[in-house]
């Protein structure tokens, strides 16, 4: 029986340029800064699981037609990305794709990377964005690529004994380190890569082939 339960968070960063395919997720949700673009990209928001958030920018008629579909998050001691993803968490959520995660203010994305990070033992969380996907790597994995495809490795913030296979520049049992040596701008050379590391924290970015949508 399969326990996957997948999930499709919109959260107020830069809006993709067109919406994903819903087909194939169990929970649609959004941040309620995000309510407003996923309102303009034709997403009926009857079709949201939920919205969290202190609805502080919604309008009346927003308050009266979508109220069932609030779920309030005052708690100023956490972001909102943070309390969405403990709310899916809650809703058995096991995988989430994230949109908004990146652009506008670089605190925001370096932010949410810190929260991906406090939910990797609990979350398989994967963003995107128009340049890229990109998540934190298990001790081994192997990723479908496409010769020529870009794909950087970013310690956070140390990585040790990281061996690849399927990259122009393979690494050995090197270490990474952010205040050192990093991995970014390598490419792949094969239909799928190897990564394995024995201790610390990778993030992995594989750049997209084609820009002119939001979906990889």
């Amino acid at each position: 029986m399969n326990s996957e339960v997948n999930a499709l968070l919109f959260i107020n960063g830069t809006a993709p340029g067109e919406l994903p395919k819903l087909e194939g997720y169990n929970i649609v949700a959004c941040t309620d800064g995000a309510f407003h673009y996923v309102k303009d990209l034709g997403l009926d928001p009857n079709r949201l699981t939920f919205i969290s958030g202190d609805f502080d920018s919604h309008t009346p008629d927003d308050s009266i037609l979508y109220s069932e579909k609030y779920i309030p998050t005052p708690d100023q001691n956490f972001t909102d990305f943070y309390k969405a993803l403990e709310i899916l968490h809650l809703q058995g959520a096991t995988h989430v794709d994230v949109y908004g995660g990146s652009g506008g203010e670089m605190d925001h994305f370096l932010g949410n990377i810190h929260v991906a990070h406090q939910f990797k033992h609990r979350l398989e969380l994967v963003f995107y964005d128009k340049f890229a996907k990109y998540f934190f790597l298990p001790n081994s994995s192997v990723i479908i690529t496409t010769p020529g495809q870009l794909v950087s490795l970013y310690p956070y913030p140390i990585a040790r004994q990281v061996i690849t296979k399927g990259l122009k520049w393979s690494l050995k049992g090197d270490t990474l380190d952010i205040t050192r040596r990093i991995g970014t701008r390598n490419v792949a050379v094969a239909d799928e890569i190897e990564i394995s590391y024995s201790e610390g924290d990778l993030l992995l970015f594989i750049g997209r082939l084609d820009q002119s949508n939001d979906s990889l």
